[in-house]
């Protein structure tokens, strides 16, 4: 499945809003992603064009099930590179810039080993 990276981040922005509010607005998305709200318009259509979300009446935004799947899977990348960063030492400001850069580029090889070594790491300081 091959979307780009602005979409993915719009979508992963969606799901972000929709945890902390309940729904999602396209003002919300702009204010999240630093975007305007012409910028906003356009993505959305395209995202609403592709089937990655919906839109009602009232403005809306809704996850499709395809939507949801790259939301969560980028939403999943991001949490835990941010984590593995700042226990490295690098500020949470920098952790959560630099995860959302290398969020889209990690093949799913290299991100299963590194949330494979974050699931070892944890069970071993817990034991």
């Amino acid at each position: 499945m091959k979307i780009q990276k602005s979409s993915e981040d719009y979508l992963e922005a969606m799901l972000m809003l929709r945890e902390k509010h309940g729904y999602i607005r396209s003002v919300d998305i702009a204010g999240q992603l630093g975007v305007t709200k012409p910028s906003v318009s356009y993505a959305t259509k395209r995202l609403r064009e592709n089937g990655y979300i919906t839109m009602d009446a009232d403005g809306l935004i809704g996850l499709t099930d395809k939507g949801m799947e790259i939301a969560a899977r980028m939403y999943e990348r991001h949490k835990l590179l941010t984590q593995l960063l700042i226990g490295l030492g690098v500020s949470p400001e920098t952790a959560r810039e630099d995860a959302c850069k290398i969020e889209h580029d990690l093949s799913v090889e290299t991100f299963d080993a590194i949330r494979e070594h974050a699931r070892r790491y944890s069970q071993a300081n817990v034991e």
